[in-house]
């Protein structure tokens, strides 16, 4: 693995023997058809493809089969997130980032060096480092990061076996009709939707379960602890949208609005946040607490 001055990561790719290029150029257009050729070029032009002993390679270089090379993505533009994450726990074995709104956790899309991941890899120059768990972009709070590759699936089987309990706070509507019934646990059955990024209740079985507290309540809001029992994708939004309280500034629920790439709206961030998590370390044996030092508007 190869990682750049913005801590970001490179990818690896195998020349496999029995194929015939005539240069490297043609072996990656061939070989990932979802990327366009002027892209390559781009890439081999700025530097970003590299062999094994780091020395940056060209376009019409010779292909060499039985070899890896190494290679970065590229992107032209990428939207600046103004917020700063906190590091507030790291030892030989995990990090606990507290994570603003708005930061994606790993790169995607349009996000390449403003994530949280390369952040930290930036600021650590640990280029191990992975998340164990995902919180969306739109969420803020705890992340933890495994330090050490070799004890990251201890640390990822925790999730796995649901040996964690996290802890969430929002703010969302206060409801009459929902106060004598809290504290209660929700469950429902949540499935992907025609659209990718929303999730929808559908019949059967329940898969997801919350367990919703009044913390606090400001007429015409109110503020709820939300301790889920599982990890389903959005589960924490669709559950308040379905008992009538979506959080506050909620973009996907119950309107899927339209994306916002690079003019950003940081006024209204989703209020939603990871407030707590508590785990039995799989390395140490040791019983972990951690809380978050951010606060909901």
């Amino acid at each position: 693995m190869k990682v750049n001055s913005e801590g970001v990561s490179s990818s690896k790719v195998y020349l496999p023997a029995g194929q015939d290029y005539a240069c490297l150029l043609d072996f990656f257009i061939a070989n990932f058809p979802h990327i366009d050729r002027g892209e390559w070029e781009a890439r081999f032009e700025e530097g970003l493809v590299f062999n094994q002993e780091g020395e940056a390679l060209a376009a019409s270089d010779a292909y060499i089969s039985n070899t890896h090379l190494l290679y970065f993505r590229r992107l032209a533009r990428e939207p600046e997130i103004p917020f700063e994450e906190d590091i507030l726990f790291q030892d030989e074995h995990i990090l606990v980032a507290d994570k603003p709104h708005f930061l994606p956790v790993t790169p995607s899309g349009l996000y390449l060096h403003q994530t949280l991941l390369n952040r930290l890899k930036k600021k650590t120059g640990i280029q191990e480092l992975s998340p164990i768990h995902r919180i969306d972009r739109d969420t803020a709070g705890l992340v933890i990061f495994s330090v050490n590759r070799l004890e990251r699936a201890q640390y990822q089987n925790l999730f796995r076996d649901r040996a964690v309990k996290k802890v969430y706070e929002a703010i969302a509507p206060y409801s009459e009709r929902l106060i004598n019934q809290l504290p209660m646990t929700y469950q429902s059955r949540l499935e992907e939707s025609e659209h990718f990024l929303q999730m929808e209740e559908v019949e059967g079985v329940p898969n997801a379960d919350t367990l919703i507290e009044l913390i606090e309540v400001n007429k015409p809001w109110a503020k709820y602890r939300l301790t889920p029992g599982s990890g389903k994708k959005h589960q924490l939004r669709c559950h308040l949208n379905s008992l009538g309280i979506p959080i506050e500034h909620d973009q996907i629920y119950p309107v899927l609005t339209p994306y916002q790439e690079y003019d950003l709206d940081f006024s209204k961030p989703l209020q939603l946040l990871a407030k707590e998590i508590e785990f039995k370390d799989p390395v140490t044996g040791q019983e972990r607490s951690f809380v978050t030092q951010r606060v909901l508007a």
